[in-house]
């Protein structure tokens, strides 16, 4: 599943191999750096001088070698695109990297809206790996989290939703005759204790994660028109930073099996309005930024909405255009 972050930020012990770099503890200068190229520039790719760069990764704390060191290793990995002009270094984000934030954004949308009605059955992959082959029983629980599975038990692992063929062949090449997968209703057993398929989500744990964003950005919510300059920016990066880890936590969990009150949707509906609602005015500081290192400023500095991501943030004519 195509995101900027590793599935080690949430589930530490599973780790897939993701094509855009993982965050370390804290604030990774590199996810900061990808985040503000993608929510300014994704739709154009258009090229930013490294100078600007770096002074807006300043605004939010990241030192200036912190953020040159983090610009070379996103060059060095395909992410980022140089180019020069005159004696100035520019960078943009890949076309494979664009692709895949445009991708990853709209997965973390589409993830948050309620789902439809559930059939009441289960997907179950059953897997047995031998202990010396870590790495890829360690790949193969990274990609059933960001299909949205979760541990029954250890083997075995439950969706309420169907599997999809390319993420079977996915799990298939993962896993080459090590994994079954299944569909089928829950057999009911008459016993004290027994384990429900809903336990393999600690829903309580879930529930904490949407009660403490709701507690975070409901303030900002209600004085939006005063955020302006550089805490546009650091609020805007922040609040994506956080909410794109909800689609892997309750990976769109039908509503009948959760608790009454389930805040999904309020937490969905308060991101949408800190990240719409603060979008002019940190395009507006974004492009200030770089009028200081450019004359004239790159066209194509323009932050998306959330409905923009939804529909898939593709490049418009001053593109190159994305497949």
């Amino acid at each position: 599943m195509p995101s900027p972050f590793d599935i080690e930020e949430i589930y530490p012990d599973e780790a897939p191999t993701p094509r855009l770099p993982r965050r370390q503890a804290g604030t990774s200068p590199q996810s900061v750096a990808v985040t503000l190229l993608a929510d300014y520039t994704l739709r154009t790719r258009a090229p930013l001088p490294s100078a600007a760069i770096v002074e807006l990764l300043a605004e939010t704390g990241v030192t200036s070698a912190g953020a040159r060191t983090a610009i070379s290793r996103l060059a060095r990995r395909g992410v980022l695109e140089g180019s020069r002009q005159g004696r100035n270094s520019f960078y943009r984000l890949s076309r494979a990297a664009a692709a895949d934030l445009s991708a990853g954004g709209s997965w973390i949308v589409a993830s948050t809206v309620d789902p439809q009605a559930w059939d009441g059955c289960w997907t179950v992959v059953a897997f047995s790996l031998p202990q010396d082959r870590g790495t890829q029983r360690r790949a193969l629980r990274g990609q059933l989290r960001w299909l949205g599975f979760a541990p029954l038990y250890d083997g075995l692992w439950i969706s309420p939703y169907e599997l999809g063929e390319p993420a079977r062949s996915r799990l298939a090449q993962l896993a080459p005759g090590a994994v079954t997968v299944f569909r089928g209703r829950q057999d009911a057993l008459d016993v004290t204790g027994q384990r429900a398929p809903v336990d393999a989500w600690d829903i309580a744990a879930i529930s904490a994660q949407y009660e403490e964003f709701l507690r975070r950005w409901t303030p900002l919510a209600s004085r939006l028109e005063s955020v302006d300059g550089p805490a546009a920016v650091r609020a805007r990066t922040e609040v994506m930073d956080t909410y794109r880890r909800f689609p892997t936590l309750d990976p769109r969990l039908p509503l009948e099996l959760l608790p009454p009150g389930w805040l999904r949707r309020p937490a969905r509906d308060l991101f949408t309005a800190v990240y719409d609602g603060l979008a002019e005015p940190a395009q507006r500081h974004v492009r200030a930024v770089v009028a200081r290192f450019a004359d004239p400023v790159p066209p194509g500095i323009q932050a998306h909405t959330t409905a923009d991501m939804l529909a898939g943030v593709r490049e418009d004519a001053c593109g190159a255009g994305l497949e």
